[in-house]
């Protein structure tokens, strides 16, 4: 195994965490990436991130375009910055406290609520973790939340994505509501009334025996959320799981599709091998790492040595 480089970062992560130079000049001293950023999210909350263009952001911003790639040299990067501010950093109450429980039911509580303040952002394709300081912020809140739990740091992280995924879900269908209250010039109610409507006359008992009976029990009606009593019945699975790990009735989960006593040797030889793989893994990083420094101190002695020309 190589020892992993450093990457090299791009544009508009570097830019995120404040680490990429700045350009050599402006056009005038009151152009910035935080105004270019600040600007494009106000399109975006008003127009949508369809009307977000470098030409859009310049006209508000009352420069050219091409001012503007001094700064942000591509409209990815601007949407990648546009979606750090939109995202922003958990606030000080969803952090304050509470079991691990109510912490990750408060971060998906306050995510839903970014996502309604800033739809657009559910625009924006998935092509990995952002990996930008806000975004890691969110991440870090609900692994903080979990890090009292026996789960490994893997089980954490896929508690998380479970929570991030039903914040972004819900945010997709509430947006979608939001968006039809703006555009029809109905109230959220209105809207319910109207479905429920269309349900019952559409929907047949001969056709759709089942569906046709929950419309008759009026779940279209009904106030609770079905979001939140979704996510809430995966954390009920999630905090069984937390009491067998703690009570030791679930092995570390390796890839071998065995059970039984077969299973925990496996299991039990599965770990011991990772474990010599981190140790070697430790031992070679160690050894490079003296390499170098033996390296260095090489040509420093040489440097010394040299004669003066």
């Amino acid at each position: 195994m190589t020892e992993a480089s450093e990457p090299e970062l791009p544009r508009g992560i570097a830019l995120a965490w404040g680490v990429a130079a700045n350009p050599q000049r402006g056009p005038k001293r009151e152009m910035s990436v935080e105004r270019i950023v600040e600007a494009a999210v106000e399109i975006a909350d008003a127009e949508g991130l369809g009307a977000v263009s470098m030409a859009a952001v310049a006209a508000k911003l009352g420069f050219t375009p091409m001012s503007l790639y001094r700064y942000v040299t591509a409209k990815d990067d601007l949407i990648l910055l546009m979606q750090e501010e939109a995202t922003g950093l958990p606030s000080d109450e969803v952090l304050a406290g509470g079991d691990w429980r109510e912490r990750l039911m408060a971060l998906y509580r306050e995510q839903v609520a970014r996502y309604m303040r800033h739809p657009w952002v559910l625009e924006i394709a998935i092509t990995g973790s952002p990996v930008t300081p806000n975004s890691a912020a969110w991440m870090d809140a609900s692994l903080a939340a979990l890090a009292d739990t026996p789960l490994s740091h893997a089980d954490r992280l896929a508690v998380l994505l479970l929570v991030t995924g039903a914040a972004r879900w819900t945010g997709i269908v509430l947006a979608g509501y939001q968006r039809a209250e703006r555009e029809g010039a109905m109230s959220g109610d209105e809207i319910t009334v109207l479905e429920d409507g269309l349900f019952r006359t559409l929907i047949t008992g001969d056709a759709y025996p089942h569906l046709r009976e929950a419309i008759d029990a009026g779940v279209f009606l009904d106030e609770a959320d079905p979001f939140a009593f979704g996510l809430e019945r995966s954390l009920d699975g999630v905090a069984a799981y937390i009491q067998s790990v703690a009570e030791g009735r679930v092995v570390e989960r390796s890839p071998f599709p065995v059970s039984g006593d077969a299973g925990i040797a496996a299991d039990k030889k599965y770990r011991e091998a990772q474990k010599a793989v981190r140790n070697a893994e430790k031992a070679l990083r160690d050894a490079r790492k003296l390499e170098r420094q033996a390296a260095r101190e090489a040509r420093d002695r040489l440097a010394r040595q040299r004669p003066e020309a």
